[in-house]
């Protein structure tokens, strides 16, 4: 069965504090009429630091979409390729061995997608797979997971590489000043991880089952709006409250697969924000400790879209892993309002020869 082995995660040099952030809302939008609505909202996040790409000072600028754009892809390229060599080496492969990456992305564009840089600068097989995945968000995460575990399903011989590529803060529009941009100004970070998951052996999860499930027409509550400007993050205010219809489907997929939602041993879950996983918390009917991972990553890195599950899940590696076979739960959500679900137990045994 198709394991998911030891992510490695990389955040910028480039931090900014709660502090910080505070200071420059205020000082930025002294006038606006919801200002002291909008820096409680910031500070309830519970986000000590965030990491981002530039300096402050040109993040708060707005050069055009163009030249956001090649900055996407230039520190992209300068700063994926040692990600990737760090979670080929945990997972004991070469990249001759990877069979196909999926590449997840929702912070800047490219065509031909990085994989195909990655294939050629990395030296990859000229055969290696490409699965480019840039509109599924903070979902992505999950559903990388999940494509690579259907794609080693299939070829039970294959190896698969995802790749999480976020750099949140070159989306910023200093022209959005709505209490939900506000908010999010103060709430994503950038970041990078990757993953491979071993059609045979490895160290880490074994996925056995997974799902998607989308809360019907709430397609606008998370979106771009995309204008010459770039990309403009429209956040609902109803988002916080959608783990209630998703916890169902959390139950749903584990009832399947003859397991108890509510009594896994471990949890990595896409932390949006701390109301997200209160919620979750609540309506899964587990202890909040069980989603520690997850906060730790919001609160040190905030809400690093679609490598939020990937750090997640470093952090339980971090802690030494769990006991050989048990059982967990991996969660993404984002834009749909999207879920993508993984059920997976814990596995400790000996790598096989590729």
């Amino acid at each position: 069965m198709a394991t998911l082995c030891r992510p490695s995660v990389s955040v910028p040099e480039h931090v900014i504090t709660m502090e910080e952030t505070l200071e420059l809302a205020a000082s930025r939008h002294a006038g606006h009429p919801q200002l002291p609505l909008a820096l409680r909202l910031i500070e309830n996040t519970g986000v000590r630091t965030r990491h981002i790409v530039q300096p402050i000072e040109e993040t708060l600028k707005h050069p055009g979409f163009e030249d956001r754009n090649k900055v996407y892809a230039s520190e992209a390229k300068a700063r994926v390729p040692a990600v990737v060599q760090r979670a080929l080496d945990d997972a004991e492969l070469l990249t001759t061995d990877i069979d196909v990456i999926i590449y997840v992305s929702c912070t800047g564009f490219m065509m031909p997608s990085l994989t195909a840089w990655l294939i050629n600068s990395m030296d990859f097989s000229s055969d290696t797979r490409q699965i480019p995945i840039a509109q599924l968000g903070c979902a992505a995460g999950g559903a990388a997971i999940n494509r690579a575990h259907d794609f080693c399903t299939a070829y039970p011989e294959a190896n698969a590489l995802i790749v999480a590529c976020e750099f949140c803060s070159l989306c910023y529009q200093p022209t959005d000043l709505g209490v939900g941009s506000l908010l999010c100004n103060g709430l994503f970070g950038d970041g990078i991880a990757a993953a491979v998951v071993r059609g045979r052996g490895g160290t880490g999860i074994q996925l056995e089952r997974n799902g998607s499930y989308l809360i019907p027409k709430t397609e606008e509550w998370i979106m771009y709006d995309v204008r010459a400007t770039g990309f403009h993050f429209l956040l609902d205010k109803r988002v916080p409250g959608t783990m209630e219809p998703l916890a169902p489907a959390l139950h749903d997929l584990a009832r399947q697969h003859g397991w108890d939602a509510s009594n896994l041993d471990f949890y990595i879950i896409h932390a949006g924000g701390p109301r997200i996983l209160d919620d979750l918390s609540k309506f899964l009917e587990v202890p909040p400790d069980a989603f520690r991972f997850s906060r730790a990553t919001l609160t040190e890195y905030g809400n690093i879209a679609s490598a939020v599950v990937l750090d997640a899940l470093r952090r339980l590696f971090d802690e030494g892993g769990a006991e050989h076979a048990a059982r967990g739960l991996l969660a993404g959500f984002g834009p749909g309002i999207t879920a993508e679900m993984a059920l997976g137990s814990w596995t400790n045994s000996t790598n096989e020869t590729t």
